[in-house]
């Protein structure tokens, strides 16, 4: 057990706590727009895919990291730009189209890592490259906080970013008041002038280009390959921790972090003997439970209201 403690508490794991947080918390952020638009995701996981394997070819045959991470991007929008297309245009059921994508994702990215890898299983074949590391001044130099927030890929910073813009936008911006208000009420939207379909377009949009972010971190940060089915659920869970927090910036950004902490306490329970069967379910544990604890939270909110009235 002590053993155990010595792991837990120390700098090197709240920075892997940071680390192991940062795709999910790309994706999560994606999740809150669109459900704010009153749209529900569950493509998430397949974007991810996609744009860790956009992002590892490109970088290989480029020679640069950031062709690959803009190419991953881009390529985690237009896939969304399709399943906005099939199921806000052409009205096919969102559920049926998230799975649809993330079944193409699943099966279409061997296919390609074979095509340029020659290889089913992971890109080591490809020299892609990796985006770099950021130290900042001043922090870098003080004992313990230095050790957990500086030193960190360029993409977790960015998605600290990420989370400040997207903060902002809902509280100060028209277009959050308009992704509110179409989620919310979509026919009162229209009729005070919100262009409804497009503004649930952007919201998918926008939602693809952060998953883009965490596929890439996946593939191009978070280690240097691609590997088959790399993503293993993170977009999944986001959607959970996008859940209990309630569509909130704020408390999603947190529920993330609980999420990455039971991720990276996996991680660092492998290194003391513990099965690692047992240890590839702690994630996914987590989140039953967390999901297990916001239905019943949501459950008694409904009780009270309903006694209220």
């Amino acid at each position: 057990m002590s053993e155990i403690m010595d792991l837990l508490f120390t700098s090197e794991f709240a920075y892997s706590i940071i680390r192991v947080t940062t795709p999910i918390l790309f994706a999560a952020l994606g999740a809150v727009i669109v459900n704010t638009a009153g749209i529900a995701n569950i493509a998430l996981e397949g974007l991810m895919l996609i744009a860790a394997l956009v992002g590892v070819i490109v970088s290989a045959f480029t020679g640069s990291a950031w062709l690959g991470l803009i190419a991953a991007v881009l390529s985690s929008v237009a896939f969304a730009g399709v399943l906005a297309f099939f199921t806000l245009y052409y009205k096919t059921n969102v559920i049926l189209g998230g799975i649809a994508l993330n079944l193409f994702a699943s099966g279409g990215t061997v296919f390609f890592l074979y095509l340029f890898a020659n290889d089913k299983g992971t890109s080591a074949a490809l020299a892609s490259k990796v985006l770099p590391t950021i130290h900042i001044p001043i922090l870098k130099d003080i004992p313990v906080l230095g050790a957990i927030l500086s030193g960190h890929n360029i993409l977790t910073y960015m998605a600290a970013v990420a989370v400040v813009v997207i903060y902002l936008m809902f509280k100060k911006t028209a277009f959050g008041y308009r992704l509110k208000a179409v989620g919310e009420n979509p026919n009162a939207a229209d009729s005070v002038g919100i262009n409804v379909m497009r503004t649930k377009t952007i919201a998918l949009l926008l939602s693809g280009a952060l998953a883009g972010l965490g596929g890439a971190f996946m593939s191009m940060g978070y280690v240097s390959w691609f590997a088959r089915d790399m993503v293993a659920g993170r977009g999944w869970i986001a959607i959970a921790a996008e859940a209990m927090g309630q569509s909130s910036t704020i408390g999603t950004t947190i529920t993330s972090l609980l999420f990455g902490a039971a991720d990276a306490t996996a991680n660092a329970l492998g290194t003391v003997g513990i099965p690692s069967e047992l240890l590839r379910i702690l994630p996914y544990v987590v989140t039953l439970l967390g999901l297990l604890a916001y239905a019943l939270s949501e459950n008694r909110k409904k009780k009270r209201r309903s006694k209220g009235a």
